[in-house]
């Protein structure tokens, strides 16, 4: 069987990377072809020595912990595929699970030759036991939350944008590049906009199956979206055409609330701007209360009703005040990303 790397960027992950590295170590592959590069960006907490102790522990997996000094997500992959000697590449992530079957099934759509890019399904999980990470983890899955980002709840073999944890031959890297140092964010998506915009394709096929951990706290919510913003502004400036309408809505809706706070200040505007303001903010809570019933019934916990409503406005708000940000302060940043 070929040889595979799968290349993991890591830091601080102790809690989930013995879970990644068992059920890479339970691939349906053959163990002897596997290679597993974890590029560290220098863990404060145990990560490190969990990963030793693991490797010493399973010795007939083959494990390489590498530095990286950059401390981003980019420079670790690059690192980890210099690295790397497999004939196939597969990125996963320290707070992943990947099925049994991945490794197999990636390797499979490879040699078929059906993309350059092969992924699949995220099964998002919740980051703790609580309720409030229950609620995050359903509003990273819903539609209204992640609009037709296909590899959170799809259910059909297709051509896609893009996919979380690509697989690729090695030549690859050689015909497109690297993944892009300057985006700490958004890299995965802005090298499948090279692949595709130089005539490759991105699969997706959802008997690919791996698991995410959401975020556990409101508060890490909105960091870890209000950086996709940010650096999503970043990228379209090389790939305007890249832009959807799930990315679009964010920053508008954002727009909109303060256009009409700031009428607020204006006596002519008062009772209008509050009306339409109230009416905008009832109908937004609205439609996400109307769409989070199911997931509230199924679980069987009302309070979801609620919970995930306001996980997803944690969503767009934060996406739309990143990408907002970017944009006012682009022209005072020091390394704006540039075609």
């Amino acid at each position: 069987m070929p040889l595979v790397s799968i290349i993991v960027p890591c830091y601080n992950e102790q809690n989930t990377i013995c879970l990644l590295l068992e059920a890479i170590a339970a691939q349906t592959y053959p163990i002897a072809d596997l290679e597993v590069i974890l590029a560290d960006g220098g863990s404060q907490d145990e990560t490190v020595r969990r990963i030793t102790d693991f490797a010493q522990s399973h010795p007939k997996l083959k494990i390489q912990l590498i530095n990286n000094p950059r401390r981003i997500i980019p420079a670790a992959l690059n690192c980890a595929i210099r690295a790397s000697r497999g004939e196939y590449i597969i990125r996963l992530d320290a707070h992943s699970i990947p099925s049994k079957d991945y490794v197999q099934r990636c390797v499979t759509e490879l040699q078929n030759g059906i993309a350059e890019n092969v992924g699949g399904v995220w099964e998002i999980r919740p980051g703790n036991s609580a309720l409030l990470a229950s609620a995050i983890a359903c509003a990273a899955a819903h539609p209204f939350g992640v609009g037709d980002a296909r590899y959170r709840y799809s259910d059909r073999a297709e051509y896609v944008d893009t996919v979380p944890f690509g697989a690729f031959r090695r030549d690859v890297f050689t015909r497109f590049g690297l993944f892009d140092e300057t985006l700490p964010t958004n890299e995965d998506y802005e090298f499948n906009a090279r692949i595709r915009q130089q005539g490759g394709k991105i699969w997706l096929n959802p008997a690919i199956r791996s698991t995410y951990f959401a975020r556990a706290s409101w508060g890490a919510l909105a960091r870890q979206y209000w950086r996709y913003g940010y650096w999503k502004l970043r990228m379209l400036q090389r790939y305007p055409q890249t832009l959807r309408w799930r990315q679009a809505l964010p920053p508008f809706f954002l727009l909109s609330l303060f256009l009409w706070a700031i009428a607020l200040i204006l006596p002519f505007a008062r009772f209008w701007a509050a009306a339409l303001l109230g009416l905008e903010i009832i109908a937004y809570f609205g439609i996400l209360i109307a769409g989070s019933f199911k997931v509230a019934r199924q679980k069987q916990q009302p309070a979801l009703l609620i919970l995930v409503p306001i996980s997803i406005a944690v969503m767009h708000l934060s996406w739309g005040a990143g990408f907002w940000w970017s944009l006012l302060t682009l022209p005072f940043s020091r390394n704006p990303a540039k075609p």
